[in-house]
């Protein structure tokens, strides 16, 4: 069985869940394997620091330095558990001797294998405002729609000083799904990229049956 490597800590809350559904989703195989999973914990603040000042170059060694130190622990692969830190994917991957796994890749592969063509975004405003999943789709004549810009500010400041930390308000949640209830009926989504690891805790499919959640 191959050992995992993860680059968590961004935040916390989405580290502890990717750890337990790796765990728990390998069960529904019908194993009682445990797999071998490493987790380079970083420190969140410092990355939403460097993201802040557009200091790409210290993001990128940040995230390498983390993904050698996994390398060096025999991991057989790598994952960043956060959307946001993708912004520098292509540079960590390249600098990196394991394979590394992109979320925006992978999301990007169910979002097409739906055949959907119009798709809502959400999640810190560095996912929702850079081009970093825009482009991978829009190669592809999928287009991403994002909030408007007060809606933007007022998801990226809950998922900081709410969601990152576990916690979860109904009056957010509620706020969340009316936003989403206005791309629908302006932009006509089907679907919706919940672009912030942490975003699943506060909503799922069961939240909106008329789109698809990812």
């Amino acid at each position: 069985m191959k050992k995992i490597g993860i680059i968590g800590g961004l935040g916390p809350e989405s580290t502890i869940d990717y750890y337990k559904g790796i765990i728990y989703g390998l069960h529904k195989y019908n194993t009682k394997d445990y797999p071998e999973i490493i987790i380079e914990s970083v420190n969140m603040n410092k990355v939403l620091n460097y993201l802040e000042l557009e200091n790409y170059e210290e993001i990128i060694d940040y995230l390498s330095k983390a993904n050698t130190n996994l390398a060096k622990s025999n991991a057989s692969f790598s994952v960043i558990a956060s959307n946001t830190p993708h912004i520098v994917f292509d540079e960590v991957n390249n600098l990196s001797s394991i394979p590394m796994i992109s979320i925006v890749e992978e999301t990007f592969k169910k979002v097409k294998n739906d055949n959907l063509q119009i798709i809502g975004l959400i999640g810190t405003k560095f996912t929702m405002e850079k081009d970093f999943y825009k482009k991978k789709f829009i190669n592809e004549d999928i287009k991403i729609v994002v909030p408007d810009q007060n809606q933007q500010e007022y998801i990226n400041k809950t998922i900081l000083e709410e969601v990152e930390y576990g916690i979860v308000k109904e009056e957010t949640k509620k706020n969340y799904l009316n936003i989403i209830n206005k791309m629908k009926e302006k932009e006509n989504i089907k679907g919706l990229i919940l672009g912030c690891t942490e975003l699943h805790l506060i909503l799922n499919y069961q939240d909106d049956k008329d789109i698809k959640f990812y």
